[in-house]
């Protein structure tokens, strides 16, 4: 009897509060910024917090935390959108921290009426130096005994406009001795005289990250708000809030972040990366964003497979990327169509085959499926195959091409190297061989040799551009880049090698939507910037690795 999955603390949670009747369902959030595009670790979150809610009969919101106008655009809320409906999941309400403004802002008068906020005219570096260290209590504000109408007054003003940025904020009046260092007296509101993607110019002061997120939950009566570690010691103030203003009382959890070998995931990197033009933009398919993983060939159930091989922990690690490129094999091995291409050509003529003659091979296009779709390749004379293929000077054990050797060339014929042509600096041009008419497949007769090559008609070739892709970066854990180096000194020269390639015509008429195998090579995708001028293909991953998982 196979042993069930064993739970993972973030399911005994949900299974324990469900049991108990602390909630009666579970309603989850995805929350991001509209500051940037989703990378691999919002992948993660998203499979956690829609497949917790899925699993358990749950429902999950979109909420996008618009706080701040500055840098936040609509392509951005609109590329998030498109992310999640590419990796299967439907969110139940699409919310905006923006739609809740009003009532952000009547709590906030409420909490001054309480004697629990005041407005500061310290500026920033004066509010930072306040709050002492960890070793050292804060000072108080001058300005923290202003009488709550004093503090009404001054902050319907900062809401009217009176003021420019930075010149006052609204700071929440708590313990400036708190061990929690977020606990003295955190900022509440700040200025910023900047149009809104969706409110426009109504407001000229944005509520900030920790006043916000805890009662935009509270607002949608999230169970279980599910966020990434570094937000473990925001919690207590996140309960502060909630519990302070009285209202539902949703509550916080944290589990690891995703951190993978060669990869960044910082959104603030990643922009200067497209902005500086260290990458072709958001979708460049070296980039961790989603869109680039798409537009590299990786798919969504590749992605989930691996999100939940990495599984939920409360601990950190650096995860192998090679896992992720197994978990892309994987599922693509079991769907993709198979093409032969010959990427470093060298011309193969068969001497005896008679001249013109075509013949057409129906082939499978995937082993797995022998019955399923097929395509037709056709097969002639004249023949490009892969350089590497062949070998003047070979070793016994090298069971491809050789002078006087035999090999088989894929679906057909056995044939023989009988000569092998140069130029004037020694490099093969042509190999001249001879085709065994016995050796067909399917005619009666068959005799066995060691090796087996792809090859390409030369007469039906079609020219494709091939855009192989490799790590962006050098450094295998990139959060230890050195005090002296710069997170670009890191950058792989070679994450990108532009070559061409001669496929078999049925490639490039491929409309599966999926990566395909180019055979003996690797996965593939064709790319949107092909056209009728020329077709470029994307490499996703090679079709071997010495890796194993645990």
């Amino acid at each position: 009897m196979e042993e069930s999955k064993k739970l993972n603390f973030l399911e005994e949670i949900i299974e324990d509060d469900l049991k108990s009747g602390k909630v009666s369902s579970i309603l989850t959030r995805f929350p991001p910024e509209p500051n940037g595009y989703l990378h691999l670790g919002h992948a993660k979150s998203l499979c956690i917090n829609f497949g917790l809610a899925q699993k358990y009969g749950g429902k999950t919101n979109l909420r996008y935390d618009d706080t701040n106008p500055v840098k936040e655009d609509v392509e951005y809320v609109d590329s998030i959108k498109e992310d999640i409906k590419w990796l299967g999941f439907k969110w139940e309400k699409e919310c905006y921290a923006s739609d809740y403004f009003d009532q952000l802002y009547e709590w906030a008068e409420q909490l001054i009426m309480r004697g629990l906020a005041y407005v500061d005219d310290q500026s920033q570096e004066e509010i930072s130096k306040g709050r002492g260290t960890v070793e050292t209590p804060g000072t108080n504000s001058p300005y923290r005994d202003r009488t709550p109408e004093e503090n009404l007054k001054l902050f319907r003003e900062m809401r009217d406009g009176k003021y420019a940025e930075g010149e006052k904020v609204l700071r929440a009046k708590i313990d400036m001795a708190h061990p929690n260092m977020f606990f003295r007296d955190p900022l509440l509101y700040r200025i910023k005289h900047a149009s809104h993607h969706r409110t426009g110019d109504k407001w000229c002061i944005y509520p900030m990250y920790d006043y916000t997120h805890g009662q935009c939950d509270s607002i949608e009566n999230i169970t279980h708000s599910i966020c990434t570690l570094e937000f473990d010691v925001h919690r207590p103030l996140y309960d502060w809030f909630i519990q302070t203003l009285g209202i539902y009382p949703s509550h916080q959890y944290e589990f690891a972040r995703l951190n993978l070998t060669y990869t960044l995931m910082s959104k603030r990197k990643l922009l200067e990366l497209v902005q500086k033009g260290y990458v072709a933009g958001w979708d460049d398919p070296r980039m961790p964003t989603l869109c680039g993983v798409r537009r590299r060939g990786y798919t969504p159930e590749a992605l989930k497979m691996f999100c939940d091989k990495i599984g939920v922990s409360k601990r950190d690690q650096l995860m192998d990327i090679q896992l992720l490129e197994w978990c892309v094999r994987q599922d693509l091995n079991a769907r993709a169509n198979r093409y032969m291409v010959v990427q470093d050509p060298v011309k193969l003529t068969l001497t005896n085959w008679p001249e013109g003659q075509v013949e057409w091979y129906d082939c499978p296009l995937n082993p797995a499926e022998p019955e399923g779709a097929g395509r037709k390749v056709p097969f002639t004379g004249s023949l490009f195959i892969d350089r590497a293929d062949f070998m003047e000077d070979a070793p016994h054990k090298f069971f491809r091409l050789k002078p006087d050797g035999e090999v088989r060339l894929k679906y057909t014929y056995i044939i023989k190297c009988n000569e092998v042509v140069k130029d004037e600096a020694g490099n093969v041009v042509e190999l001249k061989c001879t085709y065994d008419p016995s050796t067909k497949p399917g005619s009666g007769e068959w005799r066995s040799v060691k090796g087996t090559i792809h090859w390409v008609s030369c007469e039906h070739a079609r020219k494709i551009e091939l855009r192989n892709y490799d790590r962006l970066f050098t450094l295998a854990d990139m959060s230890q880049v050195p005090e002296d180096k710069d997170y670009k000194d890191f950058l792989n020269p070679d994450s990108l090698v532009v070559g061409e390639g001669y496929a078999e015509p049925a490639l490039v008429e491929d409309k599966s939507g999926i990566a395909v195998q180019f055979e003996r090579t690797g996965y593939y995708i064709m790319d949107k910037d092909s056209n009728d001028e020329k077709t470029v293909f994307n490499k996703t991953v090679s079709l071997k690795d010495s890796y194993k998982p645990e």
